[in-house]
């Protein structure tokens, strides 16, 4: 199969505080959007290890999953790099809620990120025009009802080694 379909896998942090939401504003080719600290699992790391990385280097704040919030398939439209051909990205993202850690003032933020911002849901609402990810309120809505799965739920096998299955 040399064209076979792999879904872009993402992690993402729900951090509420004080009936407020932590999010990023980062610069996107679409102009400023708003998103969940998140980003793209790198190779040989979980995904609980991933949403760690993630929340770090985007918000500059320490952070440690404690629930599964949910599972998200999204599709969205995007360009070819270097053309003009349209294409269709699927992202599968986990999103994670947890305990912030420790601010470190003196981490530099990734290169897109503008800053931080603290959102009541009621803003995330009002602002969906300028949301990154379509699943960004649904994920916050998702945390507001209470969804919370255990981590041990996932399983990560990160040994490398290839494997061979029953029939071959």
């Amino acid at each position: 199969m040399p064209n076979r379909w792999k879904p872009n896998v993402t992690v993402a942090a729900v951090i509420e505080r004080d009936r407020r939401f932590l999010l990023v504003e980062e610069q996107t080719a679409e102009g400023l959007r708003l998103n969940n600290p998140a980003g793209h699992l790198d190779p040989g790391e979980s995904l609980v290890q991933g949403c760690i990385r993630e929340t770090l280097e985007e918000t500059a704040h320490g952070f440690r999953p404690t629930a599964l919030v949910g599972v998200y398939l999204s599709r969205l439209p995007s360009l070819s790099r270097g053309t003009d051909m349209p294409q269709t990205i699927t992202y599968l993202r986990f999103a994670f809620c947890g305990e912030l850690g420790e601010f470190l003032a003196q981490r530099r933020l990734d290169h897109a990120i503008v800053r931080t911002v603290w959102l009541t849901a009621d803003e995330i609402r009002a602002s969906v025009q300028v949301h990154r990810s379509p699943v960004l309120l649904q994920c916050t809505e998702d945390y507001l009802a209470g969804a919370r799965y255990p981590i041990e739920l996932l399983h990560s096998d990160l040994g490398g080694a290839p494997r061979v299955n029953a029939q071959g």
